[in-house]
């Protein structure tokens, strides 16, 4: 692990950004140029003190999962990316596999979406990033799989209407069976699809039936804990390759939908149950 050139490549890729290019207000005082350590920190999600340590040379060897985090906290490029990981003296992400790292431009557009829920999401349900306001209406899942959580997590689908639930899982399902077949020598998927045949009935049962065009229900509804019912418009932009979609809810002007969303951006990330 190459610790001086991880601490100098860290500090000039945090130079170069403004807080505008991650979506963050500036602020009064700032004095230095660029994000502040803090603010990577925050986008990278791991702790100041630990990312301090990254840039002062003394920190530990970062995974693979933390340095995904880090090309994004930083937009990086995909030959900057690889740059990082060979720095920490990783092999970076074999081209055509599945890869978490969240394009530029992808991310950039994300970054400018303050008041519609926005997310970038894989092709085979890995949750990359997410903005503020898709992490009020569904909480917070970067970095879990959409898949998954919808077969094993008890409450998953809590936000879905009862009567959608069906059609929910026969997309997920022929989502995955489509991006298996055409990337059968990536073992992401596949190690889902293993883990999912073994945990859950209904996964083993949609699987065999071997669909792979299910439409989600447009508009989505959710019901929201806060707000009430949300009828929303789903938009998706494919990337580059197609393997990210940066999918995109809104509501109409007029509706009563709209004035929820607008009150869900008000409340954001509070908790009005008054649970401690």
């Amino acid at each position: 692990m190459d610790r001086t050139g991880l601490a100098d490549f860290l500090r000039r890729a945090r130079a170069r950004l403004a807080p505008a290019d991650v979506g963050m207000s500036a602020g009064p005082r700032r004095r230095t140029p660029g994000l502040r350590r803090e603010e990577v920190a925050q986008l990278a999600g791991m702790s100041p003190d630990y990312y301090t340590r990254l840039e002062q040379r003394r920190g530990p060897h970062p995974s693979r999962q933390m340095l995904a985090a880090l090309a994004r906290a930083l937009r990086l490029t995909d030959a900057e990316r690889d740059h990082l990981f060979h720095l920490a003296d990783e092999e970076p992400p074999r081209p055509g596999g599945s890869s978490e790292h969240v394009r530029p431009g992808l991310l950039l557009i994300l970054d400018r979406l303050h008041d519609v829920p926005a997310a970038v999401i894989s092709d085979w349900g890995q949750m990359l990033a997410q903005n503020a306001m898709a992490v009020a209406l569904t909480g917070d899942h970067t970095g879990a799989n959409l898949v998954r959580h919808w077969f094993t997590v008890p409450g998953a689908r809590d936000l879905a209407p009862p009567e959608s639930h069906e059609q929910h899982a026969r997309a997920h399902v022929a989502s995955l069976r489509a991006v298996t077949t055409a990337r059968p020598d990536d073992p992401g998927p596949a190690a889902l699809v293993a883990e999912l045949l073994a945990a859950s009935a209904e996964f083993a049962a949609l699987w065999e039936e071997h669909d792979v065009v299910v439409r989600r229900p447009s508009p989505k509804r959710f019901v929201h804990p806060v707000v009430g019912v949300l009828d929303l418009d789903c938009e998706v932009l494919l990337g580059d390759g197609h393997s990210q979609q940066l999918v995109v809810h809104s509501a109409r002007p007029g509706t009563p939908t709209y004035e929820r969303l607008e009150l869900l951006r008000v409340v954001g990330l509070q908790d009005l149950t008054g649970t401690p």
